[in-house]
């Protein structure tokens, strides 16, 4: 194995460590200063990423203002103030998009509006902006000795990601110290508790999770989710119902399966008294308990035609009756259906109504199982270890190899098992860390190398090509589409880029 291989292998090792002990930090508390320092101290230690700050836009005077820093004085801090727009950091708050400055001493759009760099020459800036959804709260910055053999793109994906967590915290930040009155903290935390769950995701695949139901929340469309037991089918639905302008309406969730066919009719509509043997009083379902907010239904699939064609009725007409009943009642509800089948290949075997199915599909949200979204799982592991912490008095912490054996597990049960296997080892492990040998046998024998384990499920190759290719599109648009300009910021000759874009089939814009 050639040494640019190892240098490449042990820096992915650094970045999900970094990843991990910034998560940790973030979840710790609402001290927000005190632990934006702390994560950025883990950029500068581990990542080697000097003078990182973390400048942030005040609305009240339309302006940016470096807010936390690592690697500065607070004379030096008190003098970073920017316009929108002005140098580097103003014109990526203005953009969206990350800049890449190789030398600064080169760049005249630099400032040094601290007058922290003494000496320009030999030191690279990255900046990325601080977004969530479509608002971008400041921006994060880091300097780096210039080097030949210094993967600027890598790093300014790492940013993005740091970004990424560091936006969300800011936003939650901010709308925790929103609410003052207890009927307001109690609404926060409710949207806490299942909004929380949902955002621990930075893959890109969970990110378009996100962005889909934040979207489809603020409308009142009929949603399908779908994916494999486990993924956080319900969670997502509490999530969309919390984002919803039914937020204080009730949310019912209701398990096809689990009930058995004969009495799914009575438990989804009601029934009146007297309708079958054991109805001694009258008793509303699901859907009147749901009025004016959002009902669940888990497992559609499962469910018998005759009762699918009873559940389009109250889809397209918002009325049914009762089980032994004739006065129909109207609802307001709105539908999120969730399913681990394929409804698709049911409409075509006759199982599954085809009509229904397109009234439930409006919105289609795909939740990817957790083996194709490994990035995310020591943000995860971190989340359930400190809610087990809590929950069973303990104060465990885990191992780098432990953390690597349940990266690497395949997880046929998804989220699910992964949160039961945290708290069995919560329950089970003696000691103050759980380590490899704590595991379960199942687990312990997907151990890979540490090579395969670096690799993840992709080859190294694979996962080169996906980040030049990323780093050619946002260096086109930082460059306005400019192929001689974006191959002087990535250090590419122009005939090398032109033949990149052909290779990756990047489009070009006017």
């Amino acid at each position: 194995m050639s040494s640019t291989t190892l240098e490449q292998l042990e820096r992915k090792n650094k970045e999900l460590l970094a990843l991990l002990e910034i998560s940790k930090i973030l979840s710790s508390s609402f001290e927000l200063k005190e632990n934006l320092f702390r994560a950025l101290k883990v950029l500068s230690d581990i990542l080697e990423m000097k003078r990182a700050t973390i400048t942030l836009y005040e609305a009240d005077t339309n302006t940016l203002q470096i807010a936390v820093a690592y690697g500065l004085t607070p004379e030096q801090m008190s003098r970073g103030k920017y316009k929108i727009g002005e140098g580097i950091v103003g014109r990526v708050f203005l953009t969206g998009e990350p800049m890449v400055i190789p030398n600064i001493g080169k760049e005249p759009l630099f400032l040094n509006r601290t007058g922290a760099r003494v000496q320009k020459d030999n030191i690279s800036f990255l900046c990325v902006p601080l977004k969530i959804e479509d608002e971008t709260l400041g921006v994060l910055s880091v300097d780096r000795i210039f080097s030949e053999e210094i993967d600027l793109e890598e790093d300014v994906r790492v940013l993005n990601i740091v970004a990424t967590l560091f936006a969300q915290y800011l936003k939650l930040y901010q709308l925790f110290n929103k609410e003052k009155t207890e009927k307001e903290k109690l609404s926060m935390e409710l949207k806490q508790r299942y909004r929380l769950r949902n955002v621990i995701g930075i893959s890109d695949k969970m990110q378009e999770v996100f962005k889909t139901a934040l979207k489809a929340a603020k409308s009142k469309a009929t949603i399908l989710l779908m994916g494999e037991s486990g993924t956080g089918k319900e969670l997502i639905a509490r999530a969309i119902h919390f984002e919803s302008d039914r937020a204080k309406g009730p949310f019912i969730a209701i398990n096809c399966a689990a009930i058995p066919e004969n009495l799914l009719e009575a438990e989804l509509f009601g029934y009146e008294k007297g309708a079958f043997t054991g109805a001694l009083v009258s008793k509303p379902g699901k859907f009147e308990l749901a009025n004016g907010g959002t009902i669940f239904l888990d497992e559609i699939g499962d469910m018998s035609l005759a009762l699918q064609a009873k559940l389009l009725r109250v889809i397209q007409e918002k009325v049914f009756e009762r089980v032994g009943g004739t006065k129909p009642i109207k609802v307001d509800v709105r539908i999120i259906a969730a399913t681990n089948k394929n409804l698709e290949e049911m409409v075509r075997q006759n199982t599954f109504r085809e009509d229904l199915y397109y009234r439930l599909n409006v919105i289609p949200i795909f939740l990817p199982p957790l083996r194709e979204r490994r990035e995310d799982i020591p943000l995860l592991i971190d989340h359930f270890l400190k809610k087990f912490n809590e929950e069973y008095g303990k104060n465990l912490g885990i191992s780098e190899d432990a953390v690597r054996a349940l990266i690497n597990y395949s997880w046929p049960g998804n989220v699910r098992e992964l949160e039961n296997t945290i708290e069995r080892l919560v329950v089970l492990t003696e000691g103050t860390e759980i380590t490899f040998e704590d595991l379960p046998f199942y687990i312990k024998r997907h151990k890979k190398s540490k090579l395969e384990f670096l690799k993840g499920i992709q080859s190294l190759p694979a996962q080169i090509e996906h980040l030049e290719k990323k780093a050619i599109e946002e260096a086109l648009k930082a460059c306005n589409y400019n192929q001689t300009k974006a191959a002087k910021l990535l250090g590419l000759t122009k005939r090398q880029i032109n033949y990149k874009i052909k290779k990756y089939g990047i489009l070009q814009r006017n």
